[in-house]
């Protein structure tokens, strides 16, 4: 091999440390061979048990062996923290920067030339890419794909989705308990992440329309052999990319990150999308704003997938999945390169549409203008997101008074009373679960309806918090209010019984409160005592950044490619 690679630093030299490199490896069987100058291709892997949605990457990590093996690669797997959104808490959010840093620093030690990052669940795809890009290597994304429909009473149901609604439905007396413990063993029938458009799909849908992945990787189902045959040619194309010298860095640049917000809009994507986006760029030193996200605010729906739609991802991978996106979105993408170091929109060239009621038209869209929009104001002067296409139509133009929760404990400890002084005109408050005061800012904010108002038949209400909502859940729910309350922004002041105005088509978000009384509140305020004080949450409550910046640490916004030059003997 005639091209210096990274790895010859580690396994090129004939000394004392090259002696060690090479034969600490040859343990495991190697031969003298694979360290003759190869592409060297770490396979970043967040396989748990205790994180469901990667339980089959095991599995898929044998397949970019055999592609990267078959191009004239040396694969080795190696583990970072696994981030199980349905298990951890105090939530898994908390710990994505974490993981970006295990993932940075793992790339920056090992010999390795290129990577192939493993994950699917929420938190494992944006912590993967955030520390990727830190180092900015050849890089490609597998994702570990979405479970298979889940079934229940002969009908499909959806992961989050149908959760949140049949769990009302137990609150109002419409369900039986019976019947709620029965769909839990139906909904959930393979491994692999959400089967609605949640985050966990949002990402994988994101990661193929920047270019970050091959086609076809963002919807075929977990357990279908097309996804091993994937990893299969991954690998092979990781190989190529080393040689190529095609960084991240030449990939997600701004237009790609501009990309990614219309497809977010086009497939009915999770809100998460918006603080994802934003650490991403912030780790590879593109230009995105908070205020850039309304530039999918006029693309239509054209994904009919819950919690959106109807369908669910197998539905979509069978549909024709996201070249027909790309295909059907052709005219409003910037050119932009990919890891198959052709423009995107090569990724939808001869795509042909299986079922158009569950991918639609541009010209027949499943609803209209339905992107995410910003939202600023007194309340959220920094910016709050609201996803219109889960929302109440009726509900997106609306005054109400406020009902205030302080915290997390206030909500649990008094929705349900059958006394609370609320009406479905009433705008629910939630205070104290941004990045700093929960924290890690929870999926939270689509709170529950109070239930003396669910018994009546009331399914939405306006909803306002500092928190986040799961990319499955649904709603009128304003949310990632900036600054949080526990930052000391407005939010931190609000009180039950004061007017807020809501404008979706204005993009606005007021507390109707005068100037004199806000500043007097402001100047009473004092934050609430850290819960914690001790290590990487007090870290974490120390350096991270507010919601409209991403929600990365600060100190680890950036990257840094130097080469590593001490030795660890």
């Amino acid at each position: 091999m005639s091209k210096q690679r990274r790895n010859r630093a580690w396994y090129g030299k004939l000394d004392r440390d090259g002696f060690i490199h090479r034969s600490w490896m040859k343990n495991q069987g190697f031969p003298d061979h694979a360290f003759d100058g190869r592409p060297i291709i770490g396979i970043c892997n967040t396989w748990s048990e205790l994180t469901p949605c990667n339980a089959g990457l095991r599995d898929l990590a044998e397949g970019v062996k055999r592609g990267v093996w078959e191009a004239g690669g040396f694969p080795v797997e190696f583990p970072v923290i696994s981030l199980g959104e349905t298990q951890m808490k105090p939530t898994a959010m908390l710990f994505r920067n974490l993981l970006a840093m295990d993932v940075e620093e793992s790339i920056r030690a090992y010999g390795i030339d290129g990577v192939v990052l493993l994950g699917g669940c929420d938190k494992t795809t944006p912590g993967q890419l955030m520390g990727a890009a830190s180092v900015d290597l050849p890089t490609i994304v597998v994702s570990s794909g979405p479970m298979l429909n889940g079934k229940w009473q002969g009908k499909d149901i959806g992961s989050g989705t149908d959760v949140w609604k049949f769990s009302e439905a137990v609150r109002a007396g419409e369900m039986s308990l019976a019947d709620f413990m029965a769909a839990e063993s139906g909904m959930s029938r393979s491994v692999g992440t959400c089967m609605t458009m949640g985050t966990a799909s949002t990402m994988a849908s994101l990661v193929e329309a920047m270019g970050m992945s091959l086609p076809t990787n963002a919807a075929l189902p977990a357990v279908d052999a097309r996804r091993k045959a994937l990893t299969h040619m991954t690998g092979r194309r990781i190989v190529e990319m080393v040689d190529e010298e095609l960084a991240m860095s030449k990939i997600l640049t701004r237009e790609a990150f501009l990309n990614a917000i219309r497809v977010n809009a086009a497939v009915g994507g999770s809100t998460n999308a918006v603080v994802h986006l934003l650490a991403i760029a912030g780790r590879v030193g593109v230009e995105l704003t908070l205020d850039d996200f309304n530039l999918g605010s006029e693309l239509p729906l054209l994904v009919n997938c819950m919690p959106s739609g109807e369908y669910l991802m197998e539905d979509f991978a069978y549909a024709g999945g996201m070249p027909v996106v790309l295909r059907e979105l052709s005219g409003h993408l910037d050119r932009a390169n990919t890891v198959m170091g052709v423009d995107v929109s090569a990724y939808g060239e001869g795509a042909e549409c299986w079922n158009r009621d569950v991918i639609r038209t541009v010209d027949d869209p499943l609803k209209p203008g339905a992107g995410l929009r910003v939202l600023r104001g007194n309340l959220a002067p920094n910016g709050a997101i609201i996803k219109p296409s889960a929302a109440t139509e009726g509900l997106l133009e609306h005054e109400g008074e406020a009902f205030v929760f302080e915290n997390i404990e206030d909500l649990k400890a008094n929705i349900d009373r059958d006394d609370l002084p609320v009406t479905p005109d009433t705008i629910l408050v939630l205070k104290g679960c941004g990045p700093k005061g929960y924290p890690g800012m929870p999926e939270v904010g689509n709170m529950p309806i109070p239930a003396r108002l669910v018994k009546e038949g009331v399914r939405d209400m306006v909803r306002i918090s500092d928190a986040r909502m799961s990319g499955t859940a649904f709603g009128t729910v304003i949310l990632h209010v900036s600054p949080e309350a526990q930052a000391g922004g407005t939010l931190a002041v609000v009180k039950t019984g004061d007017r807020i105005r809501l404008s979706v088509k204005g993009g606005s978000l007021e507390l109707l409160v005068s100037d004199e009384e806000l500043n007097k509140r402001c100047e009473d305020w004092t934050p609430d005592p850290a819960h914690y004080d001790r290590g990487y949450a007090k870290m974490y409550i120390d350096h991270v950044l507010q919601a409209d910046q991403g929600g990365d640490l600060d100190f680890l916004v950036g990257k840094d490619t130097r080469p590593v030059t001490r030795e660890s003997h």
